[in-house]
This record gives C-alpha cells, sequence and structure tokens, in this order.
C-alpha cells in the first residue's frame, strides 16, 4: 500500500506528463473551477460552473499538450512547451468578452470576465504542477469575490450606473427640483434625456445616475415622485431612447 502511495505521488509530481499526472492534473483543475463558477453562479452572473470548470479544464489540458509535444516529439531540451499555452491567454479574452454585457449607460460582466481571466491561468498553472499555488490562488479569489462583497455592502463603497424614468404631467420646463431630490440623497446626476408630447400634454424625463451599489432607492423614487405629479415612474439599469 506505501508502495502504490509512493509511486502515485512520483508519477503526480513528475515533470513529464503521464497518465497519472495528466489526470490528477485534470481533475484539480475541474475542481477549482467548479468553486469560483459556484461563487459566481450564487450571484445570477450569466456564466456559472460549468462555464468556469471547462474553461480551467481546458487551460489546464493545453498546458499539458504544450510540455507533451517536446517532451515526445521534440525532446525537452528543443522544444518550446509554452508556445500551446501562450494562445490561451489571447483566446481566452474572446470568451471574457462576451461574459460582459454592454448597455447604454451600463456595462456589467467586468468582475465576471477578470473571473474567466483568472480561472483559465489557474487552470495553466495546475497544468504545469503548481498544486499548491493553484489552490492557494483559487482561495483569494473565492476571498476577493465574496469577502470582499460583504465589506463594500457594509461601507457603501461602489457605484453603479441606474436609469430613472418618469413620465410627468404637464410640459416641465426645469428640472431643478428632481435635481435636488438627488444631492440630498447622495446620487450623482450623469446626464437626462427630455421628451415633450404636446398633443398628451405630458413629458417624459430619463435621469442617469451614480448611486452607492447596495444603497435602497425605493426611497429615492417616492420623492421623486412627488416632485410633479406623475404618471408613470421605473428604474432599471439600462436606457433605451
Amino acid at each position: 500500500m506505501i508502495d502504490l502511495i509512493t509511486d502515485f505521488l512520483k508519477n503526480v509530481n513528475s515533470l513529464e506528463v503521464n497518465m497519472t499526472n495528466s489526470m490528477f492534473r485534470l481533475i484539480l483543475s475541474m475542481v477549482l473551477g467548479m468553486a469560483v463558477g459556484a461563487e459566481r453562479k450564487r450571484k445570477g452572473q450569466i456564466a456559472g460552473i460549468r462555464t468556469f470548470t471547462l474553461i480551467a479544464m481546458g487551460s489546464c489540458l493545453a498546458m499539458l499538450l504544450s510540455i507533451y509535444v517536446p517532451q515526445v516529439y521534440l525532446g525537452l531540451k528543443n522544444g518550446d512547451p509554452g508556445r500551446i499555452a501562450a494562445q490561451v491567454i489571447t483566446g481566452i479574452g474572446f470568451i471574457g468578452g462576451g461574459a460582459m454585457i454592454h448597455m447604454k449607460g451600463a456595462v456589467r460582466g467586468l468582475t465576471t470576465a477578470a473571473g474567466i481571466w483568472m480561472t483559465a491561468i489557474i487552470g495553466m498553472a495546475v497544468g504545469i504542477g503548481m498544486y499548491f499555488i493553484s489552490i492557494g490562488a483559487t482561495i483569494l479569489i473565492l476571498l476577493t469575490l465574496v469577502a470582499f462583497e460583504h465589506y463594500e455592502k457594509k461601507r457603501g463603497v461602489g457605484q453603479v450606473s441606474k436609469v430613472i424614468s418618469l413620465t410627468a404631467g404637464g410640459i416641465l420646463h426645469d428640472i431643478g427640483d428632481y435635481r435636488k431630490v438627488f444631492a440630498d440623497n447622495g446620487i450623482h446626476l450623469s446626464t437626462y434625456y427630455v421628451e415633450y408630447n404636446y398633443e398628451k400634454n405630458i413629458t417624459e424625463l430619463n435621469f442617469v445616475v451614480l448611486a452607492h451599489a447596495y444603497s435602497n432607492l425605493l426611497p429615492v423614487l417616492e420623492a421623486i415622485g412627488k416632485v410633479n405629479p406623475t404618471l408613470k415612474l421605473t428604474l432599471s439599469s439600462q436606457l433605451d431612447i
């Protein structure tokens, strides 16, 4: 039994690619990718457990191929073990770009895109045999995503772009009262759009504002609705004009 464990550890830590360390590294990369993906899925992001797992395993396999090709065909001294793996860094950018959602007034998914890039690097590190570094990096990622999120909520750190749309009765020529509501609640008004409907005698306003990421905007909406006779009031993250 001891001999089997010794042989297993020897194969796992071998500098050359073999069946034992290849499967061990693929499984480890799968587990680490699942850990990061589970956190992103918890936040409701489009990239979840399966996406992060496949990215980590694919990067690990690319690293294994980079080592295996010169090992078998060219000799370890003459080949370039990093040639195939180097393309992962470039290629993963396309997946990260797909994870970002571009909207008028807001960009979402930057954290997930960065997580995808970092998970790919972790997969490569596993593929080259840096087990403890890979595990440590995964723990630090989870610490960053989870612990810092709680810190931001507690301290009210960070701002997000929101769109407040309203339909007011009458033709409005001054938004000074709305500006005062935003200022009193610590909300920055980035810009606004106005549409007059003289036939129905209404004014449609779209305010693009910056607010604290975890602030409660419902009291602000209530105050805005009392500024003028309001027929419709909505809060969203996207501006459709």
